[in-house]
């Protein structure tokens, strides 16, 4: 799913997309999630989470920086570790370190990553982005991948 524009009217919609976009996803990558406050960034994990069957309740990690999720691959139900990150307090790559960053990135887990601006250079990442923007109306937002 590469190069689409999605046009979302809800936060349902939203959530869809990210179900949808999760269909693409393996263990091993790393997706940042960039947009302002508010433009369904959080939504489109709660699809994700979905689409590998988390049960615990997926919300954004604002003070704990990340949360982690177990879930299950859809097509063998093998177990899946997801970490949902929000990076927006961060100021300085340095302080990823502090919460021991790099020991989640790869192997068997799925990254998502809120805020992942501060993350732009680091091409080892191989992050795939997603952007997020709020449209013409209160509830409209527009997804790129």
């Amino acid at each position: 799913m590469k190069n689409k524009i999605i046009f979302s009217k809800s936060y349902k919609d939203t959530i869809k997309a990210g179900k949808k976009y999760a269909g693409s996803i393996n263990p091993g990558d790393v997706i940042g999630l960039k947009g302002e406050l508010g433009s369904g960034k959080t939504q489109f994990v709660k699809g994700i989470c979905e689409f590998f069957n988390v049960k615990e309740v997926v919300n954004s990690p604002t003070f704990l920086i990340v949360n982690e999720y177990k879930g299950y691959l859809p097509h063998n139900f093998k177990s899946v570790s997801i970490h949902h990150f929000d990076l927006y307090r961060i100021k300085f790559k340095e302080e990823l370190e502090t919460i021991g960053f790099s020991e989640y990135i790869g192997n068997s887990s799925i990254c998502l990553i809120e805020w992942c601006e501060i993350l732009m250079d680091n091409a080892d990442l191989n992050m795939k982005i997603v952007h997020f923007e709020h449209g013409n109306s209160k509830n409209d937002r527009i997804i790129k991948i």
